[in-house]
């Protein structure tokens, strides 16, 4: 089924909108949820709770791009369930990793990561410094931080070696930090 048919059944508040978003992204929604969570029972959780966020926004809200939309709840309700995880339970996993590499050149480290990803000037310049970046370098960029995917995943998908994808994400972040700086964005 085509998104826009599901936006309608969304708006028709017809619940077969849940099982059509289902069928089409839930293997999506599960993904990210488990690159952050790195739990099936979680993940699976985040995604029911992803789709029902989405039943709630629709409508009046009517996204232009569903597959985006469905990934920013399901990382955003990841991200959350990590946190109030994290609080009980405090030992080091690849999320907690992916967040310190951030914290290295994304302003004021001590900061919530969702707060300041939703600062829309912070947003603009991440944008747009991924627009500068070739397609390789803006790809395992993503994939590491906006998705959580491992260094292994990373490598393995994409066919470059763990070592490629580590220097460039050091790289990366590196010149994040100078195009920051350059932007008037204190790090």
């Amino acid at each position: 089924m085509q998104d826009e048919q599901i936006i309608e059944l969304y708006f028709a508040r017809n619940e077969s909108a849940i099982a059509e978003t289902d069928i089409k992204y839930g293997r999506y929604c599960l993904t990210v949820a488990n690159n952050i969570l790195r739990s099936s029972e979680d993940s699976e959780e985040c995604k029911n709770d992803t789709y029902m966020k989405t039943w709630n926004m629709i409508p009046p809200k009517k996204p232009d791009n569903l597959r985006a939309f469905l990934g920013r709840i399901a990382r955003n309700l990841a991200l959350d369930m990590y946190e109030k995880m994290h609080r009980r339970k405090r030992d080091i996993n690849s999320t907690e990793a992916i967040l310190d590499e951030l914290a290295e050149v994304i302003p004021d480290p001590n900061s919530d990561v969702e707060k300041i990803s939703d600062d829309s000037e912070l947003r603009g310049a991440i944008n747009a410094f991924l627009g500068t970046l070739p397609e390789d370098s803006r790809k395992i960029f993503v994939r590491r931080y906006w998705y959580a995917g491992s260094v292994e995943e990373i490598a393995q998908d994409y066919g470059f070696g763990k070592s490629k994808v580590k220097m460039s994400l050091l790289r990366t972040r590196e010149k994040l930090r100078e195009y920051l700086e350059s932007e008037g964005i204190a790090v």
